[in-house]
Order: C-alpha cells, then structure tokens, then sequence
C-alpha cells in the first residue's frame, strides 16, 4: 500500500459511523449485509449511511453487490491487511518480518 492509499483509508475511518459501518461488515464476515440491514444496526438514515458507504467504497474498505432491488456490502479485508502491513511496515527497528505473524492472524479469506 502507498502513503496516499493509507491516507485515504485512514481518513475514510476517522469518523464515528464509519468505523462503525466497517467494524459491523467484518462481523458480518464473507456474507456481508445488505444496507438496511446495517442502516437498521446502527440506527443510521438511509441518505446518511448511502453517503458513508460511498466514502469507504472509494477508499477501498467496502464492496458491494446489488441482488435484485437490494445492495450487500462487504468489508474489503484485503485493504484493511494492506493498510495494517503498511503501518507495520518499518515496526520493530525497521525488522517487519518480526510483524509478520500479526498480519497472518488478521488475514481473512472473505
């Protein structure tokens, strides 16, 4: 992942109902939920969580599927474990194999 790749996903976290969107998908785990299912979790309007999702879309943290009239969405593991490997990166006097274990217990095939 590159600093401006980390800088987006970060800053798409840096809000309440967004971390909490993102934290409830990974609960969700491969199945992911439509978006009133999560608008009903977390108690967030419609237009509100429409423009949330959108953030995380576009920095990569969530995917989505429409079926049918409905939209599941996904947490994107994948960039969650990118953005942890870049932060870990230069950890334990620049030794990041030393990490690497965390990374692989993170690692999720959804």
């Amino acid at each position: 992942m590159e600093r401006q790749s980390a800088l987006e996903s970060l800053s798409a976290l840096a809000h309440d109902a967004r971390l909490d969107v993102f934290r409830l998908l990974v609960r969700a785990g491969p199945e992911g939920l439509a978006a009133g299912e999560i608008a009903a979790a977390l108690d967030i309007r419609a237009n509100t969580l429409s423009n949330n999702l959108t953030i995380l879309a576009s920095a990569g943290l969530v995917r989505s599927a429409r079926e049918g009239r409905s939209i599941r969405y996904f947490a994107q593991m994948e960039t969650m474990r990118d953005l942890l490997g870049f932060l870990l990166r230069d950890c334990c006097g620049g030794r990041a194999e030393l990490c690497q274990p965390v990374l692989d217990q993170i690692a999720c095939k959804c």
